[in-house]
């Protein structure tokens, strides 16, 4: 742990700083997993900060990040995506798990989250899958949950937001979410996001963070486009009254200098990186922008030497070719091939990890200004004595304004374009 903090406040933080249920969970263990909360206020304290929101859905890309955390010294977040539970061993009921045995057998010390990212609600069958579900993953350890509605129309949105915020306990950390992550198509507005955030206000309800369709998409993407870094600025400038930061989603396809901007001139202070965490775990040639590269065939390029065996790869890539998996749904080879990806041999396990760990430690440290937030994690779990850091801010909208009638009313009078119709990937 850093020097800045004591034995004696790391137990504290550990004996007081857990959630009830992750404490249930794991009554033996040394690992100091928090409430989503406690990142987010790290990073708001340091100011001009941002923290990785790693995508687990490999062990590589969770011990890799956490390692760097560790040399970086600072708060992160680890997460997995409802969807991701259709391709992917981790899911939503044991990332915490793997988080937790990770941590320990490691010696990670610093404060980790973990998260439920894009809970998503598209119709009705979610919805009320939703009811019941939801609980069950803070039983299974997750500390923070993105409730994601924004496949729906802005009122449909926030309803179903209000409904099904009961169920997420008032010490884990909460992400909303308003226009689908659909690339340069659709993009928020100002009067989205305060519909959302100052109905959710009016209800007691306060959101952590909240996601935007500002310029991203998910996967592989073109690095021509992406983060409108000034749309992004003049939401968050309209959403201060309300003391909500941001989610960057979709980091792939931007360069350091424009995630560098997000962190210094946003309030954004979780930003999600997924699909290039699971490239260079496998050896796959990735640019500045995480976008993996190709050759002249369309080809991922393999690295010699790097992530996994070149004998592994060819029965991946074979795999791929007569499935007809291409381009960034390369993720669903994490399901078929996470038996053979534990099964290599230690050295080529080590290197994997320390490829992921080398390429988060870089964007902890020099271009989301992550350095040292663990000691502020730490500091607010001690400055509030409970694993339960409270709003960042209190109901400033009336509750009489935002009844399901007026909200529908509101909702109808906004000027929204939602962009390109489809089933956008989570």
């Amino acid at each position: 742990m850093s020097p800045a903090v004591s034995n004696a406040d790391f137990n504290r933080a550990l004996e007081i700083g857990r959630p009830p249920s992750v404490k249930k969970l794991f009554p033996n263990s040394k690992a100091l997993i928090v409430s989503g909360k406690v990142i987010d206020r790290a990073m708001r304290k340091k100011g001009g900060a941002m923290t990785i929101a790693s995508n687990g859905r490999n062990l590589p890309a969770i011990t890799g990040t956490l390692l760097a955390a560790q040399r970086a010294n600072a708060a992160v977040i680890i997460e997995i995506a409802k969807s991701e539970s259709n391709y992917c061993m981790t899911n939503m009921w044991n990332l915490a798990r793997r988080v937790d045995q990770q941590m320990n057998e490691f010696g990670i010390t610093v404060p980790v989250a973990v998260h439920a990212d894009h809970y998503g609600i598209k119709d009705e069958a979610d919805f009320e899958q939703a009811k019941g579900e939801i609980p069950s993953l803070f039983d299974a350890g997750i500390t923070s949950l993105a409730v994601d509605a924004s496949h729906l129309p802005d009122d449909e949105n926030l309803i179903k937001s209000l409904v099904l915020a009961p169920l997420i306990p008032s010490w884990a950390g909460l992400e909303t979410e308003v226009g689908e992550i659909k690339g340069q198509t659709g993009l928020s507005t100002s009067e989205e996001a305060l519909f959302l955030i100052q109905g959710l206000n009016a209800h007691g309800i306060f959101a952590d963070w909240i996601a935007l369709n500002n310029g991203t998409a998910h996967g592989i993407q073109s690095a021509e486009h992406g983060i409108h870094v000034d749309l992004t600025r003049s939401i968050h400038d309209a959403l201060k009254p309300y003391n909500v930061s941001g989610a960057q989603h979709g980091t792939s396809g931007n360069d350091n200098a424009r995630l560098a901007r997000i962190a210094a001139e946003t309030q954004t202070t979780k930003a999600n990186v997924a699909t290039a965490l699971q490239m260079i775990s496998w050896g796959v040639k990735v640019n500045e922008f995480g976008n993996a590269e190709v050759d002249s065939n369309g080809d991922f390029i393999k690295l010699q030497g790097q992530g996994v065996t070149e004998e592994l790869w060819a029965k991946m890539k074979a795999y791929a070719d007569e499935k007809g998996i291409k381009g960034g749904d390369y993720k669903k080879l994490n399901l078929p091939f996470e038996n053979q990806l534990l099964a290599q041999p230690r050295e080529v396990r080590e290197r994997s990890i320390k490829a992921v760990e080398d390429f988060v430690y870089n964007l902890l440290t020099k271009v989301f200004n992550c350095s040292d937030t663990a000691d502020l994690g730490i500091e607010a779990i001690l400055e509030a004595g409970s694993h339960d850091l409270g709003p960042k801010t209190e109901r400033s909208e009336d509750p009489a304004q935002w009844t399901e009638e007026k909200i529908r009313a509101k909702a109808a009078a906004m000027d929204t374009d939602k962009g390109e119709k489809g089933d956008f990937d989570d």
